[in-house]
């Protein structure tokens, strides 16, 4: 996919932070975007409203990613409103959140994510792309400790990764290809802001061992660009901070 002009793309989770910032992008490229939501609607049309206003195309729909019927009605409005699919952003994850269910991470991050890209494979033809975001402390994690109070999450995002590459043939199959994006922490994002919370000094730490870290904006930039980003499929796109994990130990 080298243009996104007259393309359709789902982001999932893009309602705020990185996920709004890369719709947003996207737009501004010519994709008509659609923005998930799981259940903040305003949050979410403020965001169309932003795109529209730019002169974009843009529509808010709501759906939790670990109901797969919910999941089809999302990505089957790209191709009722626009007319096909031709780019699924796999943002939304989570797990840090409480009354959820002890096993909510690995059903968001691993099974809800699988899922999806099994959906939007159904839906996409020859030309499309998934990018799969996420992070570092995930990414690395068999290499690379983390923070106790991440690794449960991490460990789920790591298995949700591990699933989807092992899509890659049918995706390649169909002239599909997949691009992985992983960050250190995000400066501004709920996640970072949650750490942060468990474990004073933790943003701090991460600023002094990455050298900096990447703002919710300049991330979502990164992201938006392996949308059409020459790269082969499989590809793993590092955001800032990979060398102080790649010195630990850790491998690509």
């Amino acid at each position: 996919m080298t243009s996104l002009a007259g393309k359709t793309a789902v982001v999932t989770g893009s309602s705020r932070g990185v996920g709004a910032d890369t719709a947003k992008l996207l737009a501004a490229q010519g994709a008509n975007v659609v923005v998930n939501y799981r259940q903040k609607a305003p949050r979410a049309n403020k965001v169309v409203a932003e795109i529209e206003a730019d002169g974009g195309h843009a529509v808010a729909v709501g759906a939790d990613l670990t109901d797969p019927e919910s999941v089809r009605a999302l990505l089957r409005t790209a191709v009722d409103t626009y007319g096909g699919l031709d780019l699924l952003v796999l943002n939304a994850s989570g797990g840090m959140e409480t009354g959820l269910g002890e096993d909510y991470a690995l059903r968001l991050n691993r099974d809800a994510q699988l899922d999806a890209l099994r959906a939007g494979l159904e839906l996409m033809g020859e030309g499309g792309r998934i990018v799969f975001v996420t992070s570092h402390q995930a990414h690395f994690i068999r290499e690379v400790e983390t923070m106790p109070e991440y690794e449960a999450v991490a460990r789920s995002k790591r298995a949700g990764e591990d699933a989807l590459v092992e899509q890659i043939p049918a995706m390649t199959e169909k002239g599909v290809s997949f691009v992985i994006v992983s960050g250190d922490m995000i400066e501004g994002t709920v996640t970072a802001t949650m750490l942060n919370r468990a474990r004073p000094g933790a943003l701090e730490q991460r600023r002094e061992a990455a050298g900096r870290l990447y703002s919710v904006a300049e991330f979502a930039e990164e992201v938006a660009k392996m949308a059409t980003a020459d790269v082969a499929t499989g590809h793993v796109e590092l955001v800032g901070g990979a060398d102080d994990f790649l010195a630990q130990g850790g491998r690509a």
